[in-house]
């Protein structure tokens, strides 16, 4: 048997190359897509097929980015009548992969909207025209997918116009004759986006305190993303309570009730956020049945707004904080009126949400060098009720500069004889704040109709749209010289060769 020989706490931390070498990383697949268009424009059907890698090892979650994501998420915005997939998970020499921000998501439309830009050009329509015609009408919900999704809500259209409008879709010629003058390469490229969120399935624990504050506990970890604001917003403005005296608790498994999932799959307010709803809603239940008492009228003469509990058409009244105040101190109350305006509920009910969005992004290529610079970014999101528009933005931006490092910069190398030989950030190139512009967001939002709050994720929804819109604008800029494939990440050297190789 093993024995504890320190008797005290034992801390390992890895160096950045252990961590290159055994940490899981992501998007490692080779997908062959193939889109079949009447002679109009309009979608027939998709079809993909490819392999996903592995790494050495398959972890838990390794193969659901390639196997099942891709497919759930690839038919995006688009009417699109059929659709086959199939992919393979493979074993190899290299380090196992996993989820990565978007986890198939972005894969999927990395490769769609390369997909129709092609087509665009092969049928001889305009871009945006032939994206138009496909688009799901927004009097056609709920949509049935032949995927087997069914989206809820959305207006695509309206969202991709405001896009093109807020990114100036009608100037880009003047501003690409610009660029030429100064002997640079210009292009720019839409990816309008749709993503498949999880399922709700989350705690929330809500507890009056003896000093006046109160206690909200959840399984949903804010990992850097702000959660913590949001659900304490959603508590104050349901039960009317003051926002600063209201502490969330994520991080002890001791006072937790069953029914926390955790973080992930962009379905924390979904989830944790409707079960905080639901638990505010069931406190507010109980908050008249205790004010009944208290006020000495009928439960069902008790109303409650902003905090407080009123009898109907009188001026008597108690607050909720008062009222936990008097419940505290209580000792002899009536049968049938609870001690405690404590409460808890676990929201499971509620289905996926479908986020969605478009991208316009815009980039200026050297051909002397092949060193590309985006010049300007614009993103319209419909993220359905918005709690907090200063965190979703901070959660989009960082999907757009994680999705623009992906498709320029980042890389794992492996030599001949399956050597890593980019194993630290001196060989693995990181995206920064001078790799991007600023980013023109904005939201044009549809609530959800499946869920009490009406929202949709959106934490991987900025790297859902930026892999595409990058990628594309780099080929649409390099499209002059003939250049029509580009591998990721379309590093300086590899866009430089690729122009060479199209003069030849």
């Amino acid at each position: 048997m093993p024995q504890k020989k320190l008797e005290r706490p034992v801390k390992w931390t890895a160096s950045r190359t252990e961590s290159f070498l055994s940490d899981q990383q992501g998007r490692d697949s080779l997908i062959e897509a193939e889109l079949a268009l009447d002679a109009e424009g309009h979608f027939l059907g998709l079809r993909c097929s490819g392999l996903g890698n592995m790494g050495a090892y398959a972890n838990a979650m390794g193969p659901g980015p390639v196997t099942g994501v891709i497919s759930r998420n690839i038919i995006s915005v688009y009417r699109t009548p059929a659709f086959a997939y199939g992919t393979k998970a493979v074993f190899s020499n290299t380090v196992p992969t996993g989820p990565y921000r978007g986890a198939g998501r972005p894969e999927s439309k990395y490769i769609l909207e390369q997909l129709i830009d092609k087509a665009a050009k092969e049928l001889g329509i305009d871009r945006i025209e032939l994206r138009r015609r496909n688009l799901i009408p927004k009097d056609s919900f709920p949509w049935k997918a032949p995927n087997g999704q069914e989206y809820d809500s959305g207006e695509f259209e309206s969202l991709m116009d405001e896009c093109l409008r807020q990114a100036d879709w009608e100037g880009f010629e003047a501003r690409r004759e610009e660029a030429k003058s100064r002997g640079k390469l210009r292009g720019i490229a839409i990816s309008p986006y749709l993503e498949n969120t999880g399922a709700a399935g989350e705690l929330c624990d809500v507890r009056f305190r003896s000093d006046g504050t109160i206690a909200l506990i959840t399984g949903a970890k804010d990992m850097g993303t702000s959660h913590r604001t949001p659900f304490a917003q959603i508590l104050s403005d349901k039960l009317g309570v003051p926002y600063d005296l209201i502490e969330v608790i994520q991080n002890d498994s001791d006072i937790m009730s069953p029914g926390a999932s955790g973080s992930g799959g962009s379905k924390t307010l979904l989830g944790a956020g409707n079960a905080i709803n639901d638990c505010a809603m069931k406190i507010s239940e109980k908050g008249k049945l205790v004010a009944s008492h208290y006020l000495e009228a009928a439960n069902e003469d008790i109303e409650f707004k902003n905090g407080i509990f009123t009898v109907a058409g009188t001026d008597r009244k108690i607050s909720i904080m008062e009222l936990a105040s008097k419940l505290r101190a209580e000792t002899n109350l009536p049968e049938g009126i609870p001690g405690s305006l404590d409460d808890k509920a676990v929201h499971d009910s509620s289905p996926s949400s479908f986020p969605n969005g478009c991208h316009v992004c815009e980039v200026e290529i050297d051909p002397e060098t092949g060193e590309s610079d985006i010049v300007r970014y614009t993103v319209v999101d419909d993220f359905g009720l918005v709690i907090n528009p200063l965190v979703v933005e901070g959660q989009v931006q960082g999907g757009i500069m994680q999705g623009i490092g992906q498709v320029m910069m980042e890389n794992t190398v492996y030599d001949d004889s399956g050597q890593l030989i980019t194993g630290s950030y001196m060989d693995y190139c990181m995206p920064r704040a001078e790799d991007l512009c600023d980013i023109n967001f904005s939201t044009r939002n549809v609530p959800a109709t499946t869920n009490p709050l009406g929202v949709k994720g959106c934490g991987e929804a900025g790297n859902g749209g930026s892999m595409a819109a990058s990628m594309c604008a780099i080929l649409h800029a390099l499209e002059p010289l003939g250049v029509t494939e580009l591998d990721a990440p379309a590093s300086p050297s590899r866009i430089w060769a690729a122009i060479q190789q199209a003069k030849r």
